[in-house]
């Protein structure tokens, strides 16, 4: 009996060394721990320099002694969602930079064609009528600022802001070419010949006809920069997602509760690590159907901007418009000479000479007009970035996937941590993608939608609705539309209005040349197309500031005339650009 207590202590004790012999393997001391926390924690106070029962432990439950404490454990689960949030971020660096950099760009873009349409028409009115710039030139300026302010978001109305320009630009034209000795105008003469204008049709249809092309093609800019505007949004809104507890518990036993047992440097099994992520990621893969609808409907949109849904069409050829509605009043200058009397003055008979006093006009000579195709266009850059933002359709439902196939975890049937202990392969079935699917889902409890990812979701929703229904409105209206806008345009591009000084082309004689897509017009500086082309490719290049400034050297150093076209860039300063990017 003796002999038999005996055996049976020696085995108790036999059993006690082997298990002690096993934890010195994986726990040979506390050290390497302290060290690795440090890393995350300046202080290494909470970490123990020998194993501790680990009692107090709510997630990395350890089956033998543990190098973690309770306060270790809430540190790393601290680190476990700032590594969720540093892997989103760097997941989406290129996706949001290239919506960054593209909304950027293209706002940028429709600044220049709105700095050159506006120039264009002043010149027109230079050119054309001697004595009217100083008087048009205000409403010139507040009818471009209009159209930039609506592109940009301001709950401006198209058709009001025409209508504005045209009647208080027809007093001005009635003064000097429909009635040239009519009395200076007092403020109640100036409202009569404004309400008159409308009543008698004075400039025709041509108002009409540009509330309807400035209409369609700034609202295809507009909806198309808010688009762009809600991508960078979105992907914000996913960056900085607030995961749940239980995936935070699920985060901390995939990347940390192993160092909890000493293995330092031992991955996630794939399929342990693709359970986590898709749990965790559950509701943000919920956009992807909405997010593939966006791309989309945002290609739709692209592919539909042109003719009279293109921006740089309508607006860079705005001043022969308004120049063709100044001709139909003065067309009509005996219908509308009886206008002074009903405005309060008494009209007296002038001859022909008197409707052409020579003193307002100055001739226009001919202007030939080239068209070249270029490598790199306004239109081919669009192009290019709906290329580049298809290859993101999958983006949201490809993330789990991504994050896990990188090298955070073991991809063959090597060892791998599980969660609890390092095993061979992970045992458990990968479960599918969305909320719906994470019911089997062993490693994390998905409760159901988050507030701020339906948000987000309903925002999809609108901006899907709005892009689509411009592009149906375009393909049902804007062939019409053309129509009406090639038939005035034939004969009106023959005109000498904008010249060198104004970035809007040549003048008298000499060609200037309109490319298709961004028209860079030639003409600046020494009238050469290299600095046109020079131009062109930096304003379609957002890291070209050097060589804008290398160029205005290069010019200024061999004495050639400074060029007066604009020489715009992108230049998005560093603190934007960290902002964007928190």
């Amino acid at each position: 009996m003796a002999l038999t207590r005996a055996g049976g202590r020696v085995c108790c004790v036999l059993l006690a060394l082997l298990l002690a012999a096993e934890w010195s393997c994986q726990v040979p001391g506390c050290h390497k721990v302290r060290s690795a926390f440090q890393l995350l924690h300046s202080s290494a106070k909470w970490t123990p320099e020998e194993p501790v029962s680990g009692s107090d432990l709510q997630v990395c439950v350890p089956n033998g002694p543990t190098c973690c404490t309770r306060k270790m454990e809430e540190r790393y689960q601290l680190a476990a969602r700032q590594n969720m949030g540093h892997v989103l971020r760097a997941s989406s660096t290129d996706l949001k930079f290239l919506i960054f950099q593209n909304a950027a760009l293209f706002q940028e873009t429709f600044e220049i064609v709105v700095h050159h349409a506006k120039n264009c028409t002043n010149r027109m009115f230079k050119n054309v009528y001697r004595n009217m710039p100083t008087e048009t030139a205000n409403l010139v300026g507040e009818l471009f600022a209009d159209a930039s302010l609506y592109v940009l978001g301001s709950e401006i109305n198209i058709d009001d802001i025409v209508n504005e320009f045209f009647d208080s630009l027809f007093p001005v034209v009635y003064s000097h070419l429909i009635y040239p000795g009519f009395p200076q105008l007092s403020e109640e003469s100036r409202e009569c010949l404004r309400i008159a204008r409308n009543d008698m049709k004075a400039f025709g249809n041509f108002p009409k006809i540009i509330m309807t092309s400035m209409s369609k093609s700034l609202l295809a800019v507009r909806v198309f920069l808010q688009a762009l505007n809600l991508g960078i949004e979105v992907i914000n809104t996913t960056d900085h997602s607030k995961f749940g507890k239980d995936c935070g518990r699920a985060l901390l036993k995939m990347w940390y509760c192993s160092h909890c047992q000493g293995l330092l440097k031992v991955k996630p099994c794939l399929g342990y690590c693709l359970n986590v992520m898709h749990g965790c990621m559950a509701n943000m893969v919920e956009i992807h159907h909405h997010w593939r609808e966006y791309i989309r409907s945002l290609e739709e949109l692209a592919n539909g901007m042109y003719g009279a849904y293109d921006m740089e069409n309508v607006l860079l050829r705005l001043h022969l418009l308004i120049k063709n509605a100044v001709s139909v009043a003065q067309k009509n200058r005996a219908r509308l000479f009886s206008i002074g009397k009903v405005c309060g003055y008494s009209l007296k008979r002038y001859n022909r000479s008197a409707y052409y006093p020579e003193d307002l006009y100055i001739d226009q000579k001919g202007v030939k007009v080239s068209y070249t195709e270029h490598e790199e266009t306004f239109s081919s850059r669009r192009k290019e970035f709906i290329i580049n933002l298809r290859m993101y359709s999958n983006f949201y439902i490809g993330l789990p996937d991504q994050i896990c196939r990188s090298d955070l975890t073991h991809h063959n049937n090597s060892e791998c941590w599980n969660g609890q202990e390092i095993v061979p392969r992970y045992s458990h079935q990968v479960v599918g993608y969305g909320v719906k699917a994470q019911a089997n889902n062993p490693e994390v409890k998905v409760k159901g939608s988050e507030p701020v990812i339906s948000q987000i979701i309903d925002k999809l929703k609108h901006i899907n609705q709005l892009l689509q229904s411009k592009s149906k409105e375009r393909y049902r209206y804007g062939d019409k539309m053309e129509h009406i806008l090639n038939d005035i345009n034939e004969d009106m591009w023959q005109s000498g209005d904008c010249d060198d000084e104004d970035e809007c082309g040549g003048s008298g004689q000499e060609a200037f040349e309109v490319k298709k897509g961004f028209r860079c017009y030639t003409g600046c500086g020494d009238g050469t197309v290299e600095d046109d082309v020079t131009l062109h490719k930096q304003l379609l290049n957002p890291r070209s500031k050097d060589r804008v400034s290398a160029m205005s050297e290069s010019k200024n150093a061999t004495g050639s005339s400074t060029p007066r076209c604009l020489i715009t860039t992108i230049s998005v300063s560093m603190a934007a650009i960290v902002f964007i990017f928190q």
